[in-house]
């Protein structure tokens, strides 16, 4: 039986360098995290946007506990909690909560648009934080990758939605959704450069579990204050959408993807990040039957190069 601590340090028959270990699990990361826009907005169908952030938390703060206990881990010291707190406002109540509340307004398809942007914020943070200082090179290919996603989803048109509602939520102003999910991106990106650095101290699934409890006294609360009214009827799609974001989105995703961060370098991984709008309309092909278009291959195609020639730089 896998023990939760062989999670932080795997010992493969063959190892793998840093470099290719960082990539592989960021890449585990991205393909995990390409569900979960699709499954908040089928989600927030039913519940609310404040209850679906608090309740993922809960239920995530829940099983990190357990994996904190049972492999002992020991507490973080002191001079840890800022970054974990600013962790914690980043990608456990900030994305989540923004995230939730532009898919009031937006379809999940609009909202891939800016997490094409998810790279740059993250590499910005980075920066900014004093931890990485990227070559010109590297903002280049970075900004012409995030150019080409923006593109290729700008270039699809508005999204198919003619109830233009999703589960009893009907959508709102797409100009606030925008706006909501650019603040979402700025929340995630800092979250994602901050706990990057811990895991290089604490490990990717025990950075996660902290931060996910230092949030749990205040969203306990509030799940139990917004939790839907009775008789409110809750669809099987909407707790599904609940249960792959609270146990995929918000704490095993978060293993892979702050592991890959620590040890490939935060600015460089997280270029991965622009493969995640196209794992996502490649997920809805596979899942939904939806039709890939020849440019989803093309503008796959030239991410890919955007991110090799970024990791090179």
């Amino acid at each position: 039986m896998t023990t939760p601590a062989a999670l932080v340090q795997p010992t493969p028959s063959t190892p793998a360098s840093p470099s290719t270990r960082a990539w592989v699990d960021g890449l585990i990361g991205v393909l995990i995290f390409s569900a979960s826009l699709p499954a908040t907005r089928v989600a927030v169908g039913d519940f609310s946007p404040t209850f679906l952030t608090a309740a993922r938390a809960v239920i995530a703060a829940a099983l990190g506990l357990v994996l904190l206990l049972a492999a002992r881990s020991p507490r973080p010291q002191r001079a840890d909690a800022p970054r974990l707190i600013i962790t914690s406002l980043g990608v456990v109540l900030g994305f989540p909560l923004l995230t939730a509340l532009a898919l009031r307004h937006i379809t999940a398809a609009h909202s891939i648009v800016f997490i094409g942007l998810l790279p740059l914020s993250t590499a910005l943070f980075a920066v900014l934080r004093g931890t990485e200082r990227p070559r010109p090179a590297f903002w280049f290919w970075s900004a012409l990758g995030a150019a080409t996603v923006v593109g290729f989803a700008l270039s699809m048109g508005p999204a198919s939605n003619p109830s233009g509602a999703v589960g009893n939520a009907p959508l709102g102003d797409p100009v606030v959704g925008g706006l909501l999910m650019v603040a979402a991106v700025l929340a995630c990106g800092l979250g994602y450069a901050e706990g990057a650095l811990l895991t290089r101290r604490l490990g990717g699934w025990q950075t996660i579990s902290w931060a996910l409890l230092i949030a749990a006294p205040v969203m306990v609360p509030v799940a139990v204050v917004t939790w839907p009214a009775a008789g409110t009827v809750i669809h099987v799609p909407a707790w599904i959408g609940l249960a792959y974001v609270s146990l995929f989105s918000m704490l095993i995703g978060f293993i892979f993807w702050y592991r890959g961060l620590a040890a490939g370098g935060i600015a460089r991984v997280g270029q991965l990040q622009l493969l995640q709008p196209f794992f996502g309309l490649a997920l809805a092909g596979l899942l939904l039957g939806e039709t890939i278009a020849p440019s989803m291959v093309i503008a796959t195609t030239l991410v890919i190069a955007c991110v090799a020639r970024a990791r090179r730089s």
